[in-house]
C-alpha cells in the first residue's frame, strides 16, 4: 500500500493526532533522567512503550538524538523500528533538504527500504526549489513512502521567506502547495505528499482545495492552538489535518499509564 493509504487507514483507527517523541533536555530533566545517551534511551522506550499502537502517527525529532552523536542516531534506530514493528507509522522529523545527489543521499537515508533510518515519512524542506525534492519524491514512491515539505511555519522568521511573492504573483508558500498538489494529483484517496502548516499561522491565505494529501499541523497543545484554531487555520471538517502535540503530551510523563491518559485525553478533544 501506498504511505497515503496507510495513513488513511491508521487515522480511521486511531484518530488522526501525531504524537512526538522530542527527547528535550528539560523534558529528560523534568522526567528525573540522565542528559546522556541512558537518559534519552530511557525516554525513547518509554514513549514507545506508551504510544505504540494506540496512535496514527508518531513524529522522533531526529536532532535530540543526533545531539547524543552516533549512540543517540542508534537509540533513533531502535525507536523508529520498534514503532514500526508495533504497527505504528512514524514520520522522521529531519527536515533534510538540499541538491542532486546529497538530496538522493538523504532520500536513501530516510525512506529506502532497508536503511535503518527509515521510517514510513519523513519532513524535508522545499526552500531550495521544490523541484530538489525530486530524488525524496522518486524514493518515496518507489518504497511506498511519504514524505512532508514545510510549507508554512509558525516560528516569526519563517514568514520572510514564506509569505514573499514570487514573479507569479503567488506567496512561496503557495508555490510549494501547488507542487505539493500535482505530485499527489490522481492518486486516492489521499496522496503520499504531505504538508506542514503551523496550527498557529491564523489566516494563512492559502489555497488548499488542490492539495489532495494530508497536513501536518504542529503547535497544538503546549505552543497554544486549540481545537477551534485549528478550525479557524484548516476549516470545520480539519479533512486530512493532523494535529501534533509533542510536549503537551510528553509533559505527562515519565509513567506510561499517565502518557496513555494524556493522549486520550487529546484525542476526546479533537472530536469535540
Amino acid at each position: 500500500m501506498r504511505f497515503g493509504e496507510r495513513l488513511g487507514a491508521a487515522v480511521a483507527e486511531h484518530g488522526p493526532l501525531c504524537v512526538g517523541i522530542d527527547p528535550h533536555p528539560g523534558l529528560l530533566a523534568s522526567w528525573g533522567l540522565t542528559q546522556d545517551v541512558a537518559g534519552l534511551e530511557r525516554f525513547a522506550r518509554t514513549c514507545v512503550e506508551a504510544f505504540g499502537g494506540r496512535v496514527a502517527l508518531v513524529k522522533p525529532q531526529s536532532a535530540f538524538f543526533e545531539a547524543h552523536g552516533s549512540r543517540g542516531v542508534a537509540v533513533l534506530e531502535r525507536v523508529i523500528s520498534d514503532l514500526r514493528d508495533s504497527g505504528t507509522l512514524v514520520l522522521v522529523d529531519a527536515k533534510r533538504g538540499d541538491i542532486g545527489s546529497t538530496m538522493a543521499a538523504y532520500a536513501a537515508a530516510y525512506l529506502t527500504e532497508g536503511s535503518p533510518l527509515a521510517g514510513d515519512a519523513v519532513t524535508v524542506s522545499p526552500y531550495l526549489g521544490f523541484g530538489s525534492l525530486a530524488p525524496a519524491l522518486d524514493a518515496a514512491a518507489a518504497n511506498g513512502r511519504g514524505i512532508f515539505a514545510l510549507a508554512l511555519t509558525s516560528n516569526p522568521e519563517g514568514a520572510s521567506v514564506q509569505r514573499a511573492t514570487g514573479p507569479d504573483g503567488r506567496s512561496v508558500a503557495q508555490s510549494v502547495v501547488d507542487a505539493a498538489a500535482r505530485a499527489n494529483a490522481g492518486l486516492d484517496p489521499l496522496g503520499d505528499v504531505g504538508l506542514v502548516i503551523g496550527a498557529t499561522v491564523g489566516d494563512h491565505g492559502l489555497d488548499l482545495s488542490d492539495l489532495h494529501g494530508y497536513v501536518l499541523a504542529p503547535g497544538f497543545g503546549a505552543q497554544g492552538a486549540t481545537v477551534a484554531d485549528l478550525r479557524a487555520v484548516f476549516g470545520p471538517e480539519l479533512r486530512g489535518v493532523l494535529p501534533a502535540s509533542s510536549r503537551d503530551v510528553l509533559g505527562h510523563g515519565p509513567g506510561t499509564a499517565s502518557l496513555r491518559s494524556a493522549v486520550d485525553a487529546v484525542r476526546r478533544s479533537l472530536e469535540m
